[in-house]
């Protein structure tokens, strides 16, 4: 009886947003819809950098933003909808880690993305007319490589950090798609030391990105508020409050995911926060 106990689990199942048979057709179509849309936007983005005169920062980082955008949704989304129709929903250990895998470098190198796309438009504020020699191309090849580079080292370390788990409790994911502390709850292997990194570099790489963005836009604001021009006012501060919208939520789901402590919060509450970071 203990061998079986300790039988180790190779595939897992995953139990998605519903088990009500009724939604599982209207949230297909609804999340199809809204995942053409995703894609189809940031393909646009990224077909605009072949345009040689958008071959500018602001587009460069628009268009890598848009590309790690349209991993991290594409990491996801596509098992999730074949999971509303279809009877089976295992999936393997390999492909339940690459997912994290995949999910998780994109959603951290957005962070770093955001980080210097903010400072980018900063400097082009401040100084529009040394912008051009501050922020070279090459400068910006550079901010994308380590963003990116830091985005892929990160889920390397947990998922690198998985293999020290056995999982032999449950095969049951109580989620829509292999996220990290769903794997931590039906380890049979102690995952504190998992769970701390998480929380760690949760903390450093949201709080520190997080903080940048606003230093950067508070002084963004502050030259914003020096200027006389009202048009150049207004416009100005509508652009800054459609991106600090948008970064709300993005880095409000992630903190509320992985900084904050157990609250004690249901599962399918998480599971509807986690949406905004598809």
């Amino acid at each position: 009886m203990a061998e079986e106990n300790k039988t180790l689990v190779t595939e897992f199942i995953l139990t998605g947003l519903t088990d009500r048979p009724g939604l599982q057709v209207p949230l297909l179509l609804v999340f199809l819809v809204i995942y053409l849309i995703t894609l189809l936007g940031n393909l646009g983005l990224i077909f605009l950098m072949e345009e040689p005169l958008l071959r500018k920062p602001m587009y460069l980082f628009l268009g890598t933003l848009a590309f790690a955008d349209a991993c991290s949704s594409s990491s996801v989304t596509p098992k999730m909808l074949i999971h509303f129709l279809a009877k089976n929903h295992m999936i393997s250990l390999f492909e339940c880690m690459a997912q994290f895998y995949f999910f998780g470098s994109s959603a951290t190198t957005e962070c770093f993305l955001l980080m210097v796309m903010a400072y980018d438009r900063y400097i082009a504020i401040r100084n529009p007319f040394l912008y051009p020699v501050v922020i070279s191309n090459n400068l910006c090849i550079q901010f994308i490589g380590v963003s990116y580079f830091l985005g892929f080292l990160h889920s390397a370390i947990h998922v690198g950090l998985l293999f020290r788990l056995a999982f032999c409790r449950s095969n049951i994911i109580h989620y829509f798609y292999c996220e990290i502390l769903q794997l931590f709850k039906i380890s049979c292997t102690d995952p504190t030391v998992n769970t701390l990194l998480v929380l760690i570099f949760s903390t450093f790489i949201q709080g520190f990105t997080f903080m940048t963005i606003m230093v950067s836009y508070t002084h963004v604001l502050f030259v914003i508020l020096k200027r006389k021009s009202e048009r150049g006012r207004s416009k100005a501060f509508s652009t800054c409050s459609a991106h600090l919208l948008s970064l709300s939520l993005f880095y409000g789901t992630l903190f509320f995911m992985y900084v904050r402590p157990g609250s004690g919060l249901s599962e399918d509450h998480d599971k509807m926060y986690s949406l905004f970071t598809q």
